[in-house]
């Protein structure tokens, strides 16, 4: 069978890239290792730690909010084989949709483990056994990425867990062990937390979220110490020990040398997560991996091979379903000889606590470190009437501009739905809009983009209306 292009992996890169192919005209087919295509995002990633996440916050508002909104509840409880019924529904929903729009744009899609026999030639080794090869002009690799699992932390799926087996968890486990303070660890221990686990989070580094803006950082680790989660910032782990009903994880503070022993029910580990480029017969075709396993691609995403090309988690970047589906679609309108263009520093990333984060554009420690003169204006979300209305009123607004053109640089925020109302900030950025912009725009009344609004006056000469 010969194909146009071909793409391995179905995540939300690879689908999108086969979509938009196939949108293009070209002849395209899809080979995916699982019976269910949707990749790690929608079958054991994003879409199912947002089901939980939505389930876990109806469950502690009801259980510790309504009360002060005048709604009274008893004998209330966690029905947890319910909860994953409904999260598995939702994950099972969205996959068939993904298999629906393979059928609308006529893609043909492979079941089995994809490689490279040479560069136009792919062996789809079945699930039963058997094993087909087909012919492409192209190829897009596509396989994301598996969690970083240290054969130290004694990984063995029952007590010593990813978020795979975090998000399939029969019982409510009484007490439970994060390692690591990034996105995952911190998105999976609050769903757990809500529900009235006692979790502890260990973090190697001296803060939460590395590599997002400090003060966010902060106002959602105040947040989530009101969760009852407690933080060992600056620790090292070196050692985890699994029995069949508990866990036990030394670490030790830095510059330490007494170890500290938390035992817990569970311990998840989410210290990152690594390419996943197995099997690919990646050696068949002469490309060489990076040092941190990454395939190497130039500006167009080629690899070093003419024709094939990588993209997603399996690449240089943040690890994001939105950052691989733009690669996708950019890979897919260049086979098409068209002229697409992607602003990395316009990519947003969102933590799926609550309160949210989320972010786009440069932090102030870069800005320092690049030499770039910058204002900050801020503007907390208590001093909003919608978040008064709504009982969200923790976090923050921060607006950084050009100090010398005003130009919008980063906006960062925690606080009640600024997963979407990050969107805002992006779609200005693109535009090279002012803090001044940004100000100008009626927002409307009540709502949480008010304090967009607010922020971008404070960062124009100290604007600010309701503070």
């Amino acid at each position: 069978m010969q194909f146009d292009v071909t793409i391995i992996g179905s995540g939300p890169g690879g689908y999108v890239a086969a979509i938009r192919c196939a949108q293009l005209g070209m002849k395209t087919a899809i080979i995916e290792k699982y019976d269910v295509l949707g990749g790690t995002c929608l079958n054991v990633g994003c879409i199912p730690s947002k089901a939980l996440l939505d389930s876990s916050e109806h469950f502690h508002n009801a259980a510790h909010r309504f009360a002060e909104h005048g709604i009274k509840v008893s004998s209330l409880k966690v029905d947890m084989a319910q909860m994953i019924r409904r999260k598995q529904d939702v994950v099972d929903q969205t996959c068939k949709g993904v298999a629906f729009l393979m059928k609308k744009n006529k893609i043909t899609v492979f079941h089995g483990v994809g490689s490279f026999v040479d560069k136009n030639t792919l062996r789809i080794d079945k699930n039963d056994g058997s094993s087909e090869q087909i012919t492409t002009a192209k190829t897009i690799i596509a396989t994301g990425s598996k969690p970083v699992t240290p054969d130290f932390m004694a990984y063995d799926k029952n007590r010593v867990i990813t978020s795979t087996e975090a998000l399939n968890l029969s019982e409510i486990p009484a007490t439970m062990v994060v390692i690591g303070a990034g996105v995952i660890g911190l998105e999976l221990g609050s769903v757990f937390a809500r529900l009235g686990t006692k979790v502890e989070v260990v973090e190697f580094m001296d803060r939460i979220l590395p590599g997002m803006d400090t003060d966010c950082a902060k106002e959602l680790q105040k947040t989530l110490k009101t969760l009852g989660m407690t933080f060992h910032l600056s620790h090292a782990v070196s050692e985890v020990k699994a029995g069949k009903k508990q866990v036990a994880v030394s670490m030790k503070a830095k510059d330490a040398e007494a170890v500290t022993t938390l035992s817990a029910d569970y311990c998840l580990i989410a210290i990152g997560r690594r390419p996943y480029t197995e099997g690919l017969g990646l050696e068949n075709i002469g490309i060489t991996l990076d040092e941190k396993g990454r395939i190497p691609v130039d500006h167009h995403l080629q690899t070093s091979v003419e024709g094939v090309y990588a993209i997603g988690d399996v690449i240089k970047g943040a690890m994001l379903a939105h950052k691989a589906e733009e690669e996708g679609v950019l890979v897919a309108e260049l086979l098409a000889g068209q002229k697409p263009h992607i602003d990395y520093n316009l990519i947003p990333g969102v933590v799926y606590t609550w309160p949210e984060v989320s972010a786009v554009g440069k932090t102030e420690e870069t800005l320092k470190t690049e030499g770039i003169p910058y204002k900050v204006g801020k503007f907390p979300f208590k001093a909003l009437g919608r978040a008064r209305a709504s009982m969200d009123v923790e976090g923050l607004v921060k607006v950084i501009a050009h100090k010398d053109t005003d130009e919008l640089l980063g906006v960062h925020m925690v606080g009640p739905r600024v997963a979407d109302v990050i969107m805002e900030a992006v779609a200005l950025m693109e535009f090279r809009a002012s803090a001044e912009d940004m100000a100008r725009i009626c927002h409307p009344h009540p709502t949480y983009t008010e304090a967009v609004k607010e922020a971008a006056l404070a960062a124009t000469e100290n604007r600010a209306l309701h503070v």
